[in-house]
């Protein structure tokens, strides 16, 4: 339902160059705004100016089929659009991501256990408990933001990213934790490993997860 009792802060706008446009709106980021958002995203890639809305995490990317003339009644029109919003339940699908955690597969689940004083099995336990909701596609494709880590585990992003952080990576930066879809560089704590493969050019759709989709981590093994 939307929320009209209380006043929220005004979102942030910003212009990304003369294709595209960020919304951000006020207040912590939860599975209540990214729902809204959702929303949001359905409602103004209907409008003449908007070529496609693309959810973030807490932001929503607009990209314009033309520049519009005017930005400011734009901003306008969404500043109403986001008052209005309503929680949109997206029906997904469960998926089980069988993950071996620690050793060579979670090279970094021993500074995330010096950070938060805990043990790598109650680390595991508490990561592993959670039903993730994806609230976002993004980063690389078909990469997913997660929503619903407990903040126990929360861990900073490393100082010094990794090059070659490997695909089917389980990591945590932050208060979030996603899973790599392909190699690449990152900054997040990798805590263990899934095969599962999470993008292929060739499959319709080519990424295995979307948004409203909710992930679960099975633990297949722990090396201390």
């Amino acid at each position: 339902m939307t929320n009209t009792n209380q006043p929220e802060q005004t979102p942030r706008i910003s212009l990304l160059g003369t294709t595209a446009l960020l919304f951000e709106p006020p207040g912590k980021m939860d599975i209540h705004t990214q729902r809204r958002i959702w929303w949001l995203a359905r409602e103004v890639e209907t409008w003449p100016c908007i070529k496609e809305a693309v959810p973030g995490m807490s932001n929503l990317m607009l990209v314009f089929s033309t520049p519009p003339r005017h930005v400011d009644s734009l901003e306008v029109d969404l500043i109403a659009a986001w008052g209005r919003a309503e929680e949109l339940h997206l029906e997904g699908r469960i998926v089980e991501l069988p993950v071996i955690y620690g050793g060579e597969y979670g090279p970094h689940i021993a500074d995330v256990a010096a950070h938060t004083g805990l043990t790598i099995e109650e680390i595991v336990k508490i990561h592993s408990e959670p039903l993730y909701t994806v609230f976002a596609l993004g980063s690389h494709p078909g990469y997913c933001y997660l929503g619903g880590m407990d903040p126990r585990i929360a861990t900073p992003r490393r100082k010094v990213p990794i090059r070659g952080l490997p695909g089917g990576a389980v990591s945590i930066g932050g208060a979030q934790t996603g899973v790599s879809a392909s190699p690449g560089p990152s900054g997040w704590n990798t805590i263990g490993h899934t095969a599962l493969s999470f993008f292929d050019p060739l499959r319709a759709p080519p990424s295995l997860l979307a948004p409203g989709d909710m992930i679960r981590f099975k633990v297949e093994r722990t090396i201390k």
